[in-house]
């Protein structure tokens, strides 16, 4: 089965979750692609959606899908996204889409956060998936600096600007040891809008697609 493959299956696994009358907090990246694909063979149950990405809103909308802003709706009853990695835990590393900070708050915002991935992104330790941070632009070089007292590589991403006018810097060669202290010691750099850990704040259930279908966690 190929990646592919199984992001099809948590994609629509996911809709199983999905009740009558709700407005949905939609993520951003290829497989939660596939999720708004399939959420919108069910537009008619629902109300609409929030959006983590402007990419994201235009493919909701391309199918016919009402997009709503979280201060329209407050909280939300469910929120779908994918990872770039996840321990048994729960506790992801999200990200390389440049959506984090969105991300970050549409999932505080919702009373469950259903994790989609192919069973790829499950790992013992976080951190072979460099982690990404947003950050002001003035405070690249300090931020960098600080980031390189805690052990890791920061290299600013190219090219990448955020949907809130920031940059992105990706933190390589670090192994995440107590990712819920991390996440919390990179938050409180001057100039950090937000890091890429999910972990305060991680999955309440994690669908993974593999060769036997779908596995899930919570």
């Amino acid at each position: 089965m190929t990646p592919a493959q199984a992001k099809q299956l948590v994609a629509e696994a996911a809709i199983e979750y999905i009740e009558w009358d709700w407005v949905i907090g939609v993520g951003t990246g290829s497989t939660a692609n596939l999720f708004i694909d399939e959420l919108a063979k069910i537009k008619g149950r629902i109300d609409g959606a929030v959006a983590s990405s402007e990419a994201s809103a235009e493919r909701l909308r391309g199918h016919g899908i009402k997009v709503m802003e979280l201060d329209q709706v407050g909280d939300l009853p469910i929120y779908v996204d994918g990872a770039d990695e996840s321990t048994e835990h729960l506790h992801l590393i999200k990200g390389g889409g440049a959506a984090l900070t969105r991300e970050k708050i549409v999932a505080a915002a919702s009373d469950k956060f259903i994790c989609i991935a192919d069973d790829s992104k499950l790992v013992p330790v976080l951190g072979a998936f460099p982690l990404p941070i947003e950050v002001i632009p003035m405070a690249k070089s300090y931020v960098a600096r600080q980031l390189v007292k805690l052990g890791g590589n920061p290299i600013l991403r190219d090219g990448v600007v955020t949907d809130n006018g920031n940059v992105i810097v990706d933190v390589h060669d670090m192994a995440i040891e107590n990712p819920i202290e991390l996440e919390s010691k990179i938050n409180h750099i001057a100039g950090v809008v937000t890091n890429g850990l999910f972990a305060q704040r991680g999955a309440d259930v994690l669908l993974l697609g593999g060769e036997n279908g779908v596995r899930t966690l919570t």
